[in-house]
């Protein structure tokens, strides 16, 4: 079944046409101005996406074609200084801590035995790049891949020391000033005289992409960040205090700058390329299917609702019913009464096993979603002679599935967190970038730039690397033309934007360098 399954109906149009060439450089003709802003010392923070990570990875290409990078050649026209990054040592991504990997290498496009092609580990090489070689040095780029906003100013997250208990960033540590170091305070001893600052994604990100596993610090009220899961979503009043120290911190010397907000999290591809409905059944398999759940749907679940330990709508969501063709699939609801140890006893008294798998079992409907992480999950045989198929007859478990009550979740903080940067730039006189609206456009129309199209579909799109999350180098250039406008509305700028088209998308090879 699992080979029958077609979740990434994109990868089946060939890839073809993925890299048109354009030709149409860049006009220098004319004169460029700062405005009122100053060039001269451009330093951007924020996390993987400042930082230029794509395809699960941090690397060198990825760096180099990173919206600040991209924009610091644009503002040298104007006045704009050397622009340094903390570059990895190699194309291969991952990293070595003490000669030993901790850091996976980036996905290349790689193609299975019945020739379907998808993302990979690169496995030509092993990465060189030694968290434990400080390069001595702050940086332009201070972009932190994994940062949330309050690790910004944690003292301590570039530590090596603590890099292989999980307790500080492995990519901090190649280039923090000292042990006790924070983000924002190397990033402000440089004296910048404009910044960019793109941060939270991470604080509700991390939420999602474990499917909703973690704990909602806007409903716990949890406000000590250092009490926080990876997987957690960040308190919003923590959010606005941490956000208005930063800035705060920024401007302090009168730098002017540009703050970026946060997508939407449904827009990205890592959450909209897998179906819920990726379950292939003939009809004989569907039939044979609903008799083993028929019990269940016409028994258990209206003999709960009668015993008023499930509502009439939670019984009638929980019903689980197959047919020819494509199925959604079953999935574990956490939001769903727990039912297991009531249905062991009378007058149902089902075994153990059985009654786990019915928990909180429903079928999936077109609201949830399925991160990109969990398509091999699905169809898998448990026994290996057809009776238990995850997906089918045993559910997804909760962190393979971001339900819409997870969605709406993510989505509250999201709001909150963009009212709160939208709100301290104009309080800051900086400039405001919609990336929420310019990715919103990627999922839907697309972003048209000369004879192309930048949409979010994955993998041909082009404006999503391999891990479904981070951006490629067009999309990257695409972000610094709307940075460029709102500055030039901001700070009557004058500056050239870039042509998308002459930066790459998903390389169609496994080759990295």
């Amino acid at each position: 079944m699992k080979n029958n399954i077609k979740y990434l109906a994109v990868l089946a149009l060939g890839l073809v046409a993925c890299e048109p060439e354009f030709d149409n450089p860049i006009d220098e003709a004319g004169v460029y101005s700062s405005g009122e802003a100053d060039f001269s010392n451009y330093v951007a923070l924020g996390n993987s996406l400042t930082a230029g990570f794509a395809d699960s990875a941090l690397y060198i290409t990825g760096q180099e074609n990173s919206y600040p990078n991209i924009l610091s050649q644009q503002f040298a026209l104007a006045g704009g200084g050397e622009f340094t990054q903390p570059l990895m040592a190699d194309n291969t991504g991952g990293a070595l801590l003490g000669g030993t990997q901790i850091l996976n290498n980036r996905f290349v496009l790689a193609f299975d035995a019945d020739g379907n092609p998808g993302p990979s580990i690169y496995a030509g090489a092993m990465p060189t790049t030694e968290i434990s070689n400080n390069l001595g040095s702050s940086f332009n780029n201070m972009g932190v891949p994994g940062a949330k906003s309050f690790h910004l100013a944690a003292p301590g997250y570039g530590n090596v020391a603590g890099v292989a208990a999980g307790a500080a960033n492995p990519y901090f540590a190649r280039f923090a000033s000292s042990a006790d170091a924070t983000v924002i305070a190397d990033a402000v001893a440089q004296s910048p005289t404009f910044f960019s600052l793109w941060i939270g994604n991470n604080d509700i990100l991390s939420y999602a992409t474990s499917g909703g596993v973690g704990e909602d610090h806007n409903v716990t009220g949890n406000i000590d960040p250092s009490t926080y899961g990876s997987s957690d979503i960040t308190n919003s009043n923590v959010f606005a205090s941490v956000y208005n120290d930063l800035l705060a911190a920024l401007t302090a010397n009168g730098a002017k700058g540009a703050v970026l907000n946060l997508p939407s999290v449904t827009s990205l591809p890592f959450f909209t390329t897998v179906p819920t409905n990726a379950v292939p059944l003939d009809a004989q398999t569907a039939a044979f299917l609903n008799s083993q759940f028929a019990a269940y749907n016409t028994q258990i679940l209206p003999g709960l609702a009668g015993l008023s330990i499930i509502t009439a709508e939670e019984a009638a969501s929980r019903q689980i019913n197959f047919v020819a063709g494509q199925n959604f699939v079953t999935i574990v609801d956490e939001s769903l009464t727990d039912i297991s140890t009531i249905i062991q006893g009378a007058p149902f008294n089902l075994d153990a096993q059985t009654a786990g798998l019915l928990g909180q079992l429903r079928q999936a409907t077109s609201s949830d979603l399925i991160p990109l992480t969990s398509a091999g999950n699905i169809g898998v045989d448990l026994t290996g002679n057809g009776t238990l198929i995850t997906g089918v007859s045993v559910p997804l478990g909760d962190a393979d599935v971001l339900t819409e009550a997870e969605q709406a979740a993510v989505a509250s903080a999201q709001d909150s967190f963009n009212a709160t940067i939208r709100a301290l730039a104009a309080a800051n006189g900086l400039a405001f970038v919609d990336v929420k609206s310019i990715l919103s456009q990627a999922a839907s129309s697309g972003i048209p730039f000369d004879s192309g199209v930048v949409t979010s579909t994955f993998v041909t799109g082009g404006g999503f690397s391999l891990d479904g999350v981070h951006p490629t180098p067009r999309a990257h250039a695409i972000l610094t033309n709307a940075m460029l406008e709102e500055i030039e509305d901001t700070y009557g700028a004058i500056l050239p934007s870039v042509n998308p088209g002459d930066y790459g998308t998903v390389t169609l090879s496994n080759e990295v360098n």
